[in-house]
């Protein structure tokens, strides 16, 4: 293996030779040199792994240096050295991208903990995470068997979710594999323990979890009660958990994490019932009864969701509050890019609510193109293009001028998605629904064991289009296929992100509430 070669410019570097002696036994290549205008000529010239650059020297200043080095070659690791304390010069050398920053004197353990920090880190890490999640591994194993609540399914998730990330970014494929097993068998029984028990949570008293229809009652209303701030109130359509977890840290930049409640997305996971759930404060079943003209079922023509806006003001006014409020529905960039240029207008509201369709509209397009299959075509690509899209959306400049403005944020959103793999086949009349992870309808024929059936949809505060529809949802990771143009349907869908079903993608999501930094 080729020596790390290492470039170390310090206008005294003869006082360093004890230094330079250690890492020469430790197999590193070290190069001195005792001014900047030299140093740039070695370093062009060179391939080192690193430099360490002495911030104080005659002449040609290390900050000059290091802008000049940064501009010939961005990606090699630069290390600042100096006597200095001084504020502004850390500040302009941490701003200029420099690797390290360490006070002199340095002593060699400083500077081989430096080396390896910058140099071995990915390989550190991959071997500790893998060493971690290992141990961590039989823990998961033993929870999963005992798993019995919905406490216990959000907690079990969230550590899934937790090395699903930390595993990400490591080289050991094989780890990877082993977690997402246990990512499938996990959903397995998730599934099983919402047969069980998701009938039960619309009795009354049930002792259940926060659902789409009682989340605004439950979450979002003593946040508005509070009456210190104006609050912003974002619902990103079609949002998992691990996609809020990759943009986590920008919205970090602005805001500081106050509370966060995973919550739990009724049945269908489909935006025509679990959003318009979230903004009526009502279940489909009372959502049709009460508002017919409003609600539309999944055979019938017309949007589904035209009406978010007239259902959260009449929750508003069941709810007792007398609030100044406007509602945004973004479904474009050109829409986005409006309320950006309007928000300030809107600094006197006591609420302002935001529906960003977006990560719908991606997972759509990743059905239909085939340039987004290939950019999409796994949970961690996923996961980069929302990302991605967040860093350079007009959402992050809304966020950013609610900040501004003083706004509590609130984040959520109607249900996740999954990426499907196993199709599971289905027979339905022509009023039968044409969701892949739902189907609702008379006369259904499908496979028992990958679907959780409700043959009366009352019993789960579902609407039924007539008197014998009855609902299958699929489990785990199948979407249901048509025998007709079978093996058409099956490769053009496979792979691809629904929703509508039951995993724990789709089911437990985010709800977070910030404060302005």
């Amino acid at each position: 293996m080729d020596k790390i070669k290492i470039l170390w410019v310090d206008d005294e570097i003869d006082l360093l030779k004890p230094h330079i002696l250690f890492l020469e036994k430790k197999n590193y290549d070290v190069t001195t040199c005792n001014n900047g205008r030299d140093a740039l000529d070695i370093f062009e010239e060179g391939n080192f792994d690193i430099v360490f650059l002495d911030e104080n020297m005659p002449g040609m200043s290390g900050l000059e240096t290091l802008s000049e080095m940064k501009e010939k070659k961005t990606a090699t690791p630069i290390i600042m050295i100096t006597k200095s304390e001084e504020e502004y010069i850390m500040e302009e050398a941490i701003g200029s991208k420099i690797a390290d920053y360490l006070i002199k004197p340095v002593n060699p353990n400083q500077i081989l903990l430096s080396l390896k920090k910058n140099l071995d880190h990915t390989r550190l890490v991959s071997e500790k995470t893998t060493l971690d999640y290992q141990k961590e591994f039989r823990k998961i194993s033993m929870e999963l068997a005992m798993v019995n609540s919905y406490e216990d399914w959000i907690e079990l998730y969230q550590k899934l979710l937790y090395w699903e990330l930390e595993l990400e970014n490591i080289d050991d494929q094989s780890m990877f594999e082993i977690l997402e097993s246990q990512k499938v068998e996990a959903n397995s029984q998730f599934g099983k323990f919402i047969e069980r028990n998701y009938e039960d949570w619309f009795l009354q008293n049930a002792d259940r979890p926060t659902l789409s229809h009682t989340l605004f009652k439950e979450l979002v209303l003593p946040e508005l009660k509070k009456k210190d701030r104006p609050t912003l109130f974002v619902v990103i359509d079609n949002l998992r958990y691990d996609q809020w977890k990759a943009f986590e840290s920008v919205v970090g930049n602005h805001y500081k994490l106050e509370k966060e409640t995973p919550f739990f997305s009724i049945l269908p996971t489909a935006t025509q019932y679990a959003r318009n759930a979230i903004f009526s404060g009502l279940t489909p079943l009372e959502m049709e009864k009460k508002y017919p003209q409003y609600w539309k079922n999944d055979v019938e023509d017309g949007g589904k969701n035209l009406y978010e806006a007239e259902f959260l003001t009449e929750q508003l006014k069941r709810l007792g509050m007398n609030i100044k409020q406007d509602y945004f529905k973004i479904t474009n960039f050109a829409g986005g890019k409006k309320l950006v240029d309007n928000f300030k207008t809107l600094k006197n509201n006591d609420l302002v609510t935001v529906v960003y369709n977006f990560v719908d509209m991606l997972s759509h397009a990743k059905t239909e193109m085939d340039v987004v299959k290939e950019l999409a075509s796994n949970d961690k690509a996923y996961r980069s293009l929302t990302l991605s899209w967040f860093k350079n959306s007009p959402l992050l400049e809304i966020i950013q001028q609610a900040q501004q403005l003083g706004f509590r944020l609130i984040l959520t959103t109607d249900h996740g998605t999954i990426n499907v793999k196993n199709p599971s086949k289905v027979i339905g009349d022509r009023n039968t629904s044409l969701n892949l992870r739902y189907k609702t309808g008379r006369s259904l024929t499908y496979e028992e064991k990958d679907v959780f059936a409700i043959k009366d949809p009352k019993s789960v505060q579902l609407p039924a289009i007539n008197m014998s529809s009855s609902y299958i949802f699929a489990k785990n990771d199948y979407f249901l296929a048509y025998v007709n143009n079978y093996n058409h349907y099956v490769s053009y869908y496979r792979n691809t992100y629904q929703h509508g079903g039951i995993s724990l993608e789709e089911m437990i999501i985010p709800f977070l509430v910030f404060n302005p930094k």
